[in-house]
């Protein structure tokens, strides 16, 4: 069903819900899903309706237009999409192919409704594994001793592409900060949920020599500050003295390709709201 996507983010007052409901109900707008959190530590009010297409009188700008009142008084973040205009996706990976692989599955399968527009790559060990899916591949190797050819070559590719997110699926180089802003909360990252206690290469070998009792992933928009970004899905497996390093590692791998792809579709149906260092995730 095609719908429209209002969210909002606002200083939190009396009558906000009734107010936007009211003005939905004068043009029949049939609410099919509707999401409210006040926040009493902020004194934020954050909201997410869906509203069925067919039953307003006008398309999705019409919706913004007579929206934009209220928006106004009420000071609010906000914004309207249409679930009928896919979000295009950046793919970014190195050598790694669990996360990869798992989101051009679900692609391929339609469990995500976006368009994959490319992936890029710093190694070209994944060409034959993309390409196979009729998605352009874009080899773009970084020298180490000097990253910003490199890093202006992404630049120009994401932009040529107009994309409206770019998806870290293990890409082991670090974002310049001209990106990190210019897609602020519109770049989406994985990492393993040791940090900050296992730094560094070969974290699931610290861990088991540690001998952890649960291993994770979390799944967060991209900074400037490394893996310091607003935290979007997280999850967790538990293991025992039974697992090695080896089996951690799997298990690793499972959580984290799960815990993106659950982040992903969160952000292409605009259920993720940012405020400051937090988010506001209506899953």
């Amino acid at each position: 069903m095609r719908t429209f996507r209002l969210v909002i983010a606002c200083p939190d007052r009396v009558g906000i819900v009734a107010k936007v409901s009211n003005l939905l109900a004068t043009y029949n707008g049939w609410i099919s899903e509707a999401n409210h959190h006040s926040d009493n530590l902020s004194g934020w009010f954050f909201m997410r309706h869906e509203i069925r297409a067919d039953s307003l009188p006008f398309d999705v700008d019409g919706l913004r237009t007579v929206f934009a009142p209220i928006a106004a008084e009420y000071q609010m973040e906000w914004q309207v999409s249409d679930s009928a205009e896919r979000k295009k996706v950046v793919l970014m990976a190195s050598r790694e192919s669990h996360c990869l692989a798992d989101l051009l599955h679900r692609f391929h399968s339609g469990e995500l409704d976006c368009e994959i527009t490319s992936v890029i790559s710093n190694h070209d060990d994944l060409r034959s594994m993309v390409e196979w899916h009729d998605i352009p591949f874009y080899h773009v190797p970084v020298d180490p001793k000097d990253k910003k050819p490199a890093f202006d070559e992404v630049t120009r590719l994401v932009n040529e592409q107009q994309a409206d997110c770019i998806v870290l699926a293990r890409y082991m180089q670090i974002l310049p900060a001209e990106l990190c802003e210019q897609y602020a909360r519109r770049v989406i990252n994985i990492h393993h949920s040791f940090l900050p206690s296992f730094v560094g290469a070969r974290p699931y070998h610290q861990a088991a020599q540690r001998g952890v009792k649960l291993i994770g992933a979390t799944c967060h928009y991209v900074t400037e500050e490394l893996d310091a970004g607003p935290i979007i899905e997280q999850d967790v497996v538990r293991i025992s003295h039974r697992h090695n390093a080896e089996d951690m590692v799997r298990l690793g791998k499972d959580v984290e390709k799960m815990v993106l792809s659950r982040g992903l579709r969160y952000h292409l149906e605009d259920r993720v709201l940012v405020h400051d260092n937090k988010t506001v995730v209506f899953g």
